[in-house]
């Protein structure tokens, strides 16, 4: 005990703090929590909304600097009108106007059940060219049991003054004659305005679904 007393006493000042010598993956056993002010990393669940028949889903607090990474989880995301597609919009004035100018592309993997359709494709009718206008994330969508939509959205460092607002999506959805789909969009809001709110919503009519905002620490 003497050494171990003794490397212990060396690593503290003489006003008793510890210095980070003394700190290391082993230096502390059976911890069960951090004060809130210590970061640990990870996910962070700011909110969630889940619709039931509903306009859209619009998330207008929480997305702010307290984090340089948000992302967007949506959960069967099913529309009540047939063929149409999922979407989504940026505010940088709290949600008055989600009219953001996008720059995006979007391209699109597709298996059928039946091993007899296989794609691999860019949509040029779903990407975005200095729009203000909502960014596809799925499109022809149906209102069957069974073709809702999943899948992710990230934005990145939404609340920079400096810089544009890059984002990635990634979706999937069972579509039309009984095949896997499979959508990937990126792009960028330009603007140099912060973000502080997102709508999503179908192109056209009602839908049902939870979609789970993250802060990434």
């Amino acid at each position: 005990m003497g050494t171990i007393t003794r490397s212990f006493a060396n690593n503290i000042t003489t006003s008793g703090v510890l210095l980070p010598a003394s700190l290391t993956n082993n230096s502390i056993a059976n911890v069960t929590a951090y004060n809130a002010s210590v970061a640990t990393g990870g996910m962070v669940l700011i909110s969630s909304q889940t619709a039931s028949n509903s306009a859209s889903i619009s998330f207008t607090t929480g997305i702010d600097s307290t984090y340089k990474e948000y992302q967007f989880y949506f959960i069967n995301i099913a529309p009540r009108t047939d063929d149409v597609g999922f979407t989504f919009n940026l505010s940088t004035d709290a949600g008055s106007n989600y009219n953001v100018t996008k720059t995006s592309t979007f391209f699109q993997s597709i298996h059928s059940e039946d091993d007899a359709d296989t794609e691999l494709a860019y949509r040029t009718a779903q990407d975005l060219a200095q729009s203000t206008g909502e960014q596809p994330i799925s499109y022809k969508s149906g209102n069957g049991a069974d073709e809702n939509i999943s899948g992710s959205l990230t934005i990145f460092n939404p609340a920079s003054t400096v810089y544009v607002k890059h984002f990635i999506c990634n979706a999937m959805t069972y579509f039309e004659a009984n095949a896997s789909y499979n959508f990937f969009i990126a792009g960028y809001g330009n603007t140099t305005s912060a973000v502080n709110a997102i709508r999503f919503k179908m192109s056209s009519g009602n839908m049902d679904g939870t979609i789970l905002m993250y802060g990434i620490v």
